[in-house]
């Protein structure tokens, strides 16, 4: 009861019902807030905290930012939910927001793409060493059909390729990365594809903010090789994991393409199959499948694995 009184009273004032109808789409950071709603960074900040408290909103904290989206508590983020539908969407003052929130968006999409052009030389130098990634993209899916993923965590989501393709068909999916860079290019691209019940939020894959088996599939798609102690990875991933849940390794076969590691950061120049089977088995998990597609010079090696 008093749950629901507290979501109630925070709710209930116009500003802070504006702030609920612009998170619903997404995540948005407290100067983005002040940007679209015209208001000084302390006000929206106290509204924030008020929302927070009452568990309506919850925050994620990403190097100087903080963004905030609807929580997924069962009392107050069902009660945001559910008022938000509510709102008439004739309201003039909601529709000049919602105005406000699509110039937002697309500023995110033209840094995205600002980013991506002052880089496309290196990622396509990194196409056309491995196969077709719709191929990898294909055997992923088919190793995990999306409508079985249930709840999803892509740990070092990048571009959040992965959550795009999963995200429409799960309960629920999050990515996290290091790199904020990263993390902008994976909201624009999930704004534009319209999906709302995946997030992305900074993170450190050797400690997961997430509680003891409450993730029931786990995706590690071409990140290990960046990693100072992958096996440490694996072992907190399974930590993580529901049991009757999986994790799927997606990465290199061992290669000698040592520009790789000078000009691309990659720690290790990919990984043996035994290497990877004994970390997962080390974690406690149990081998389902381990399957390669064979490229030049990149072999794309999968190892799927399953918690007891």
């Amino acid at each position: 009861m008093d749950s629901l009184l507290d979501a109630l009273k925070a709710i209930s004032e116009a500003t802070r019902l504006r702030i609920l109808a612009l998170c619903r789409t997404g995540e948005l950071s407290v100067n983005e807030l002040c940007e679209i709603l015209g208001q000084s960074q302390p006000r929206i900040s106290r509204h924030l905290k008020l929302l927070v408290d009452a568990g309506v909103l919850e925050k994620i904290p990403e190097g100087n930012s903080v963004f905030h989206r609807l929580s997924q508590s069962m009392t107050g983020g069902q009660i945001a939910r559910q008022i938000v539908t509510l709102l008439p969407e004739s309201d003039e003052l909601l529709l000049e927001d919602q105005e406000r929130l699509a110039k937002t968006k697309d500023i995110r999409a033209k840094n995205a793409a600002q980013y991506f052009k002052e880089n496309a030389t290196q990622w396509n130098k990194l196409r056309a060493l491995h196969v077709d990634e719709a191929d990898v993209e294909s055997l992923v899916t088919s190793l995990i059909p999306p409508k079985q993923a249930g709840e999803l965590l892509d740990i070092g989501t990048g571009t959040g390729r992965m959550l795009e393709i999963y995200g429409p068909h799960t309960l629920k999916s999050e990515g996290i990365d290091l790199s904020r860079h990263m993390l902008a290019i994976a909201r624009s691209n999930l704004d534009k594809a319209a999906i709302q019940n995946c997030r992305v939020r900074q993170g450190d894959m050797y400690n997961l903010p997430y509680k003891r088996q409450s993730i029931d599939t786990i995706l590690f798609h071409q990140v290990l090789h960046f990693a100072d102690d992958p096996s440490r990875a694996v072992e907190e991933a399974s930590r993580a994991l529901r049991p009757g849940g999986k994790i799927l390794i997606v990465d290199f076969a061992p290669h000698k393409v040592e520009s790789l590691r000078s000009e691309h950061a990659h720690r290790r120049l990919g990984f043996p199959e035994k290497e990877i089977k004994g970390w997962l088995e080390a974690a406690g998990l149990k081998i389902v499948s381990i399957q390669h597609l064979a490229g030049d010079p990149l072999t794309v090696s999968f190892w799927l694995a399953e918690s007891p």
